[in-house]
Order: structure tokens, then sequence, then C-alpha cells
């Protein structure tokens, strides 16, 4: 009885320094939306006006912030 060789995968190695710059990218962009959606209201706003706090509202109270 005769068998076929199947070759065994090896697992995929991605090395840290292709993954680092798109993890630090990620990582700013989530913090970025946490401000946002967080805190972009009151002493430390970016925009002036009610614009970004009436755009995340929902969002805000869906992630636990409260607002009002």
């Amino acid at each position: 009885m005769a068998q076929a060789a199947v070759p065994i995968p090896q697992p995929l190695r991605i090395p840290l320094r292709e993954v680092l710059p798109w993890a630090i990218f990620g990582a700013v962009l989530s913090l970025l939306l946490l401000y946002f959606v967080g805190t972009e209201q009151g002493a430390f706003s970016v925009f002036g006006g009610q614009f970004v706090h009436e755009f995340v509202h929902d969002g805000r109270h869906l992630l636990g912030f409260p607002c009002h």
C-alpha cells in the first residue's frame, strides 16, 4: 500500500518589523476615534460648537459615555 507524500504546512511567520508600523497606526487611529467619541466636548474640544458631539451622540451612549 503506497501513500502519497503530503507536505506538512508550516506556520505563517510575519516579521515584527513589518507588523509594528501597522499596529502603531491602528492604535493611533483607535485612540483618535476614542477621543472624538468620548471627550470631544468641553475644555479639551478641538472643534467649536456641537457638530462633533451631535455626530457621535449615539456612539457615546452605546459605549457608556455620559453626555447629558
